[in-house]
């Protein structure tokens, strides 16, 4: 499927930035699951500098910093991205097997996944997680298996609702609260997966919104969705990772656009910055996901 992206941000400030640096995550991937076909980053006022650099993970971020006064700042990413169903994973290892790769023994091979099976800023390990997750893992129950069950019931125990949290809300908190955004839900199953010891990443990016019958698709009416991914080692050699999107149950597929990937929100955030002045501001944010055949 071949999806155009529109992702756009404005700042306005009360009194004017007067200086400003900011990153953001906001160029798709580009890999063998994914093609990246077309990508712009426009930014008003224009830039005194801007670069594009690889993070630690992989994920391209862009930098940029405005050395005038401005009342309002306006970032535009626009991309076209064709994306493909991915292929089943292939039968997994029980849970506990997956649990004791992840821990450290003298003279074991190093596993870079492993790094994703501890605390990270806004995901602790935490016993209340592990006690959610318990009645999902059983002993011996293939990982993703249990990793399936977990989605299905945060997917049911939880309620969407989009004003019981923002996106400082700590995830033992939606946890307790049993209700927030897909950045909750993708915060609390990685709490979950990790108090367990299992590596697990989070994924922004978009989903393709389909309209109610009868009525057109809606400029900027989409939004930036999370997920997560939980990994599947090898008998030998490399693992995998499966995708899993517990605010909708299910595994992401050709409608789902991946930005990048992290620890949590904190590592891949779409924009953020350091600013001088403007002690007051409000965000508007808008989001348009359209397939080629519809746009044009």
């Amino acid at each position: 499927m071949r999806l155009q992206v529109v992702h756009e941000t404005v700042y306005d400030y009360a009194p004017p930035v007067k200086t400003a640096q900011h990153m953001a995550h906001l160029k798709p991937v580009d890999d063998a699951r994914q093609r990246l076909l077309q990508h712009r980053l426009l930014v008003e006022p224009e830039p005194a500098r801007r670069s594009e650099a690889r993070d630690v993970y992989g994920n391209t971020r862009a930098f940029f910093s405005l050395q005038g006064t401005h009342a309002r700042l306006k970032v535009v990413a626009q991309s076209v991205v064709e994306t493909a169903a991915d292929a089943a994973p292939a039968q997994s290892m029980p849970w506990e097997a997956v649990r004791e790769r992840m821990r450290y023994h003298r003279h074991a091979h190093y596993d870079p996944a492993t790094e994703f099976a501890f605390a990270s800023p806004y995901v602790p390990r935490h016993e209340e997680f592990a006690a959610y997750a318990r009645s999902s893992f059983a002993p011996g129950r293939p990982v993703l298996e249990a990793a399936q069950d977990l989605m299905h019931r945060i997917h049911v125990e939880f309620a969407y609702e989009s004003q019981a949290t923002d996106a400082s809300t700590p995830a033992l908190e939606a946890l307790a609260l049993r209700k927030g955004v897909c950045q909750d839900f993708a915060h609390v199953m990685l709490g979950c997966l990790r108090s367990l010891g299992l590596p697990a990443r989070y994924v922004s990016g978009y989903l393709l919104t389909q309209p109610p019958p009868g009525q057109s698709r809606l400029v900027g009416s989409d939004a930036s969705h999370a997920w997560v991914s939980v990994y599947l080692p090898a008998q030998t050699g490399p693992g995998c990772w499966a995708e899993l999107d517990p605010t909708n149950d299910r595994a992401p597929g050709e409608d789902y656009v991946r930005l990048a990937t992290g620890r949590d929100f904190s590592d891949v955030s779409p924009v953020r910055g350091v600013i001088h002045g403007g002690a007051n501001h409000t965000l508007r944010v808008a989001v348009t996901v359209t397939p080629m055949e519809a746009a044009s």
